[in-house]
């Protein structure tokens, strides 16, 4: 069955953060937050850090934000549930940062663009479309329930997309590329789908359907 004969993707409630039944199928409540990630944690510093924006702009030119510019953009809170695909949920966080949106106003993509490629420290990267990064709950995250983040869960900056799975959303974002054709980034290039959404228990390429990202 094709991506858009599927059922609608279920609404989180966050009255209800402790509600199994309010789990993407194949998930289990997590008490704390683990931190997994591939490789080491990097060092930040201050001086040298900026988060940039590139590819296919609407200017041509390369965006760019220092720590103290980027800390002084419009920010919002959003309350949403992280879901690993190994299979844990952590509930009703509440995350603060930028919104995604807001950098998309800031930087405007050119026409065409359809994907971005979001990069992180290491060139660690992940593919994600257009519309989800755009997503009104999409956010580059500096705080979680109130604090900011730890070096481990990604300070200075992870991106949080709340209706993907959360590899979908790096640690320590450094950039982002605007791309008008879909590339996979580092985990959907080593066996994981493209598109990752959890309602649909959308974990590995193998899973894929046509359409669903570039061939391998």
């Amino acid at each position: 069955m094709g991506q858009s004969e599927q059922e609608p993707i279920p609404p989180s409630d966050p009255g209800r953060p402790e509600a199994e039944a309010e789990l993407p199928p194949g998930q289990r409540v997590q008490r704390g937050w683990p931190a997994l990630h591939y490789g080491p944690v990097p060092r930040f510093n201050r001086l040298t850090w900026d988060l940039q924006v590139f590819g296919a702009t609407a200017s041509a030119e390369k965006h760019s934000w220092d720590f103290a510019a980027f800390n002084a953009l419009p920010r919002t809170t959003v309350r949403a549930d992280l879901h690993c695909v190994t299979k844990f949920s952590v509930l009703g966080n509440e995350w603060t940062g930028v919104p995604a949106a807001a950098l998309l106003d800031l930087a405007p993509p050119a026409p065409g663009v359809t994907h971005v490629m979001v990069w992180a420290e290491y060139g660690y990267s992940a593919n994600l479309r257009l519309a989800d990064f755009a997503d009104e709950r999409t956010l580059l995250a500096t705080h979680r329930n109130g604090e900011p983040l730890t070096a481990e869960h990604g300070f200075p900056v992870r991106l949080v997309v709340p209706r993907l799975y959360a590899w979908k959303g790096p640690k320590w974002v450094r950039a982002v590329e605007y791309m008008r054709a879909d590339r996979r980034g580092f985990w959907e290039e080593r066996g994981y789908h493209n598109l990752a959404d959890p309602w649909r228990q959308q974990r590995y390429s193998h899973q894929e359907e046509p359409g669903d990202g570039p061939l391998r």
